[in-house]
């Protein structure tokens, strides 16, 4: 009998440990958006994270908030039609593909993750507007050329067209021997020019002592934190143009009307920076 083919039409991969009696960043991320995928152990992480820093769940609500401004001005304004979001966590409405294809509906958005019930909840989620196309990819950031290779994202996007990177609130959680820096630029490397690279990351430049606490939490149950100062996120855009109002705190990057109010948070009550930049 043959073996049938998953959703992207590729077969079906063997059951994969979940590790659910540990914490995973995606879905301690989705315990502080309000979400319902999790696990006791990502809900322990969670609280302590909130102990430590009890503004974590505006902090993931703002990281959130930037991905769909800087969705909206990739797809409206720069007129970027291809996305390829890596890390792209629990699906959440509305997701990257919803924001871009509501006013740029022929968009093609591929979104890549190496959680196993990402992938199964993306199968159900990720539905493209019919002009354009939406798929998923389980894959490793770690391993850039795995991902630039992959078939499906190779059928989705076109390579030698612009296609806007998304790596949100991600790279700070890649394993102590990888470098961040060779993978985003190896992943930027195989873009084209007027391609976009738009992230978020933490820092401990307002409270070391809080995220300290939490990273020590993460690193104790086997996941790695690694925050970084300005100076150091400014480097991942080494070669680009950044786009204006450059590398900042996230809920004062270019804020809509209806956040305006996020005046009355101080740069500490937000520690993530984020940035766009473009590729010449």
């Amino acid at each position: 009998m043959a073996v049938p083919e998953d959703w992207m039409g590729a077969p079906p991969q063997q059951p994969i440990d979940l590790h659910t009696d540990r914490p995973h960043a995606a879905r301690v991320y989705d315990v502080l958006l309000g979400g319902k995928t999790n696990y006791p152990a990502d809900r322990e992480a969670a609280e302590k994270t909130l102990a430590a820093l009890p503004n974590a769940g505006t902090i993931a609500r703002q990281n959130r908030a930037f991905m769909h401004r800087a969705a909206r001005y990739l797809a409206v304004e720069a007129g970027i039609g291809q996305f390829l979001d890596i890390g792209t966590g629990i699906p959440t409405s509305p997701n990257l593909h919803e924001i871009v294809q509501a006013t740029v509906p022929r968009a093609r958005v591929v979104y890549a993750d190496n959680d196993p019930i990402v992938l199964a909840h993306s199968r159900a989620l990720h539905t493209s507007h019919p002009q354009g196309r939406t798929a998923y990819i389980q894959v490793d950031l770690g391993r850039p050329q795995e991902i630039l290779r992959n078939r499906t994202l190779r059928e989705t996007l076109d390579l030698t067209r612009p296609v806007a990177l998304t790596l949100i609130a991600v790279l700070h959680w890649l394993p102590a021997d990888c470098d961040p820096y060779a993978v985003v630029r190896e992943l930027l490397d195989e873009l084209a020019p007027g391609s976009f690279l738009a992230l978020t990351y933490v820092t401990g430049d307002f409270e070391p002592e809080a995220l300290q606490e939490v990273s020590e939490n993460f690193e104790a149950k086997g996941s790695h934190v690694n925050a970084r100062t300005r100076a150091e996120v400014l480097r991942f855009f080494d070669g680009l143009d950044v786009v204006d109002p450059g590398l900042t705190v996230v809920h004062r990057w270019r804020p809509d009307a209806v956040e305006l109010g996020a005046d009355a948070w101080s740069d500490a009550d937000i520690p993530l920076y984020a940035g766009v930049g473009r590729k010449g």
